[in-house]
């Protein structure tokens, strides 16, 4: 449901901490402060802390962006405490060691609304359902939709998804709805969490077929049978369909599908024309999480039985196993069946 962000008896949080001063993360902060909140940016590195307080920009992630005067830097997590809402912007896989970190400084029922996108390796575990273990006392949240940092942060519109217990849910999209900034408010926390994940994955498949020449037409098939193995899954573990037709699901997917701004559309571009996973991740080149969340995904399907026949091509292609030549050969040659 559409929430009006300027709804003057709508209450808003109005101490907002962010946690990860990030591209994604920095700018959350400017759309918090720019609503009304008073922001605490919380930095893991001194350097960042130290341009954002000094030069009112990051001039690491998000250089050439002047940030409002309402946002405070921090490298004390301990300060987090104060905060009534708190938006949790680190890697997927980093989530539960932030989680441990901020455990001591939260006050029960506080909001922690997840804001990156990933499965976790290892347990294939949703990051909501890592919230809830390492932090059972807090409120979860998840926000996710078509956002690109930089558009965000040029103040170019956009429309998000924000998941939580429904008085949370509207009482956080008051807090960041801006112009430029629309948040539809929704109660599938599973729903929005799944779709942000796994579109990075079909991302990447859609970069391969880019990277390898294979047109358009391909490119567009590649997208929807992804977006129908989604869909799968999401009945399987109890996601809604309609949430997953919306902005954090075939919005977010149309997007970084479709762009080289996306990480995860640039890694499958590079995978397309023959690189290897070793030759485009390392130092000076962060990994695209849809590249670790892929074979988590695929964990997790199995658990619920559910085939996933273009994840498990960009699995294989990101470890190695099979070439693109391979992965397109393997993936024409499944039986013909109904749509």
């Amino acid at each position: 449901m559409p929430l009006s962000p300027q709804s003057p008896s709508q209450p808003r949080y109005g101490r907002v901490a962010v946690v990860g001063a990030g591209a994604w993360g920095t700018t959350l902060a400017a759309v918090a402060a720019t609503a009304g909140a008073t922001v605490m940016l919380w930095a893991r590195e001194p350097e960042v802390v130290d341009s954002l307080a000094r030069y009112r920009e990051n001039r690491f992630f998000l250089p050439g962006i002047t940030l409002p005067s309402e946002i405070e830097a921090t490298g004390d997590i301990a300060r987090v405490g104060g905060a009534e809402a708190v938006l949790l912007v680190a890697p997927a896989q980093h989530v539960r060691s932030q989680l441990a970190l901020l455990h001591p400084h939260i006050k029960p029922k506080t909001p922690i609304v997840l804001c990156a996108k990933g499965i976790e390796l290892g347990t294939a575990a949703l990051l909501p359902e890592i919230l809830t273990e390492v932090l059972p006392d807090a409120e979860p949240g998840v926000l996710s939709g078509p956002s690109f940092a930089r558009d965000v942060a040029a103040g170019l519109p956009t429309a998000v998804t924000i998941a939580a217990r429904d008085e949370i849910a509207a009482r956080l999209a008051a807090s960041l709805g801006r112009a430029g900034f629309r948040p539809y408010v929704s109660e599938d926390i599973v729903g929005v969490a799944l779709g942000g994940a796994a579109k990075n994955v079909y991302a990447i498949a859609c970069g391969m077929v880019e990277g390898a020449g294979l047109g358009e037409s391909a490119r567009a098939a590649t997208m929807s049978r992804g977006f129908a193995e989604l869909i799968r899954l999401g009945a399987a573990i109890g996601a809604r369909s309609e949430t997953l037709m919306g902005l954090s699901g075939l919005g977010d997917l149309v997007l970084t599908a479709t762009s080289m701004s996306s990480r995860n559309f640039a890694l499958g571009a590079a995978l397309g024309k023959g690189a290897r996973l070793a030759d485009v991740a390392g130092a000076g080149h962060p990994l695209a999480e849809g590249a670790e969340t892929a074979p988590a995904l695929i964990a997790r399907a199995k658990r619920h039985r559910v085939e996933l026949p273009l994840a498990e091509a960009v699995a294989d292609v990101l470890a190695s196993r099979i070439n693109m030549k391979g992965a397109v050969e393997r993936l024409l040659s499944r039986p013909l069946k109904p749509e």
